[in-house]
């Protein structure tokens, strides 16, 4: 078996570029929780200031090199964030002092630096625990069980917010709603929202007794979950319906036909009825935190993608078990789990967490780079959403100074008055270019109307161009194309 294996990682690399998928997510967690990728310089001062920043655009730069497409920015911890709220402090991560502010707000630089870099930017937020007893005194006056102390509950030395209290949801979709408000965000990302392992004993006892109505225990609080996800996924699209809202739940949803899951999973020990999530429409992409091997991982994906009701399926892989301090992974376990994902077309690959890409941990990074991305890939669409595809950009313009080349053009609705369009560039040199081919692409979501060629990095010289329009959905236009002034 293991020949075959062998096999086929050569025959992907000796062919990386037809193996290349147009369309995928590739997606890395920036973790804030303990300032484990980032922050790890304090903003005191204006120096401070720009190192704090600097560390967040060289990962970013280092993602878009490797053809990264989102980035998944922890913007809430346990009950405190790193963004300008009205609702809750500023994390102590970022100054040394709980609800000072940096001097910037994190969560706007870190959009704008991802969109600068044709990235989607996610808001990744911890949504049920609240830390512990030391963590939550900390907090001071803005902590949530001194504003809001009836909808939290204290379980074995934790705070956490009660998914049974109908105000837990309310808080919940106000800190949501507050960011999707304030800032241009691609997409909001809930981790945590499930209650905790196998607690029997979580003392919801009176809220149960109040709204349990004919339902057992275990029922009602999967109904609680599922209630709060669906209020905030409506909560969003009626606000900014192109927003992806995703969860990151346990990576096994329940025992499979092909494998068991030893009850450790979504539905038995923490209350999460993903795929009930999936079939009623309530989330956009599921990031299922995948961070097994052999048959714990494959049988699992088989099974999330088989239930995935068309909704984008991207699985997270735990890299950190490639670091000997953390686990005994090789190299090798990541690849086999890549190719299989690819072979069964998963809408993409998520990676827990970005520190062990920036660090190249086993080589992993230059794989990407080098191989499993060697082009960019848009990520997919959401045709339950809307499924119109937008016009084409009109009267493109083209200039050539020596090997540079200038590409401009208008879009194609006045003002741009209906919603913001992006666009993806492509080059090659047969005519009409194919745009079906993610070797030609060149550049995904350009803001502007204009774009800067220079063939010298890191694509060789291109005779044809052909642009898209691209709406916030993901829908894609019929392409403009353009032939350059013949070359001297």
């Amino acid at each position: 078996m293991r020949y075959y294996i062998v096999i086929f990682i050569l025959l992907f690399t000796l062919n990386p570029l037809k193996s290349q998928p147009k369309y995928e997510v590739r997606a890395a967690w920036v973790t804030t929780a303990y300032a484990l990728d980032w922050p790890k310089t304090k903003a005191t001062s204006t120096a401070g200031i720009r190192r704090q920043k600097a560390e967040l655009t060289e990962m970013l730069d280092k993602l878009k090199a490797a053809n990264f497409n989102t980035v998944l920015f922890q913007a809430r911890t346990r009950g405190d964030v790193f963004y300008r709220s009205e609702i809750e402090p500023f994390s102590s991560l970022l100054t040394g002092q709980t609800g000072k502010d940096p001097g910037y707000d994190p969560l706007a630089f870190v959009i704008e630096e991802c969109h600068k870099r044709g990235m989607e930017c996610h808001a990744w937020m911890i949504a049920i625990p609240l830390g512990t007893r030391s963590h939550v005194n900390s907090l001071g006056r803005r902590s949530v069980p001194l504003t809001n102390p009836t909808i939290c509950a204290s379980y074995k030395g934790q705070w956490y917010l009660n998914p049974g209290h109908k105000g837990a949801c309310a808080y919940l979709l106000k800190l949501v709603t507050e960011i999707v408000n304030k800032y241009d965000i691609d997409g909001i990302h809930l981790d945590y929202l499930r209650y905790p392992e196998q607690a029997p004993n979580f003392p919801d006892g009176r809220e149960f007794a109040q709204y349990g109505k004919n339902k057992s225990q275990l029922q009602w609080r999967r109904d609680n979950i599922t209630e709060i996800v669906r209020s905030i996924y409506k909560g969003v699209k009626e606000r900014k319906p192109w927003i992806k809202v995703s969860t990151s739940p346990v990576g096994k949803y329940r025992d499979t036909t092909r494998y068991p899951s030893g009850q450790w999973n979504a539905y038995h020990a923490v209350h999460q009825d993903v795929k009930k999530w999936l079939q009623e429409g309530i989330q956009d992409q599921i990031y299922p935190m995948m961070y097994f091997r052999d048959n714990n991982f494959y049988p699992f994906v088989l099974d999330w993608q088989e239930s995935s009701y068309s909704r984008h399926i991207v699985p997270g892989l735990g890299i950190y078990f490639l670091d000997p301090k953390e686990g005994n992974w090789t190299l090798d376990e990541i690849l086999r789990q890549l190719n299989f994902m690819r072979k069964n077309h998963i809408a993409g690959h998520g990676y827990f967490r970005v520190q062990y890409l920036m660090e190249n941990t086993q080589n992993l990074y230059d794989e990407l780079n080098e191989m499993f991305y060697a082009t960019p890939a848009l990520v997919p669409p959401m045709p339950w959403a809307k499924n119109s595809a937008p016009p084409p950009p009109l009267t493109i313009r083209i200039r050539k100074n020596g090997k540079e080349i200038s590409l401009a053009w208008d879009c194609p609705w006045k003002n741009n008055q209906r919603e913001t369009l992006r666009y993806v560039i492509y080059g090659a040199n047969t005519f009409p270019v194919d745009i079906t081919k993610a070797a030609n692409i060149i550049e995904i979501n350009v803001r502007d109307t204009h774009f800067v060629h220079n063939p010298d990095f890191p694509w060789e010289e291109k005779m044809y161009f052909a642009i898209t329009s691209v709406d916030r959905y993901g829908n894609e236009s019929q392409p403009a194309q353009i032939q350059i002034p013949a070359y001297n």
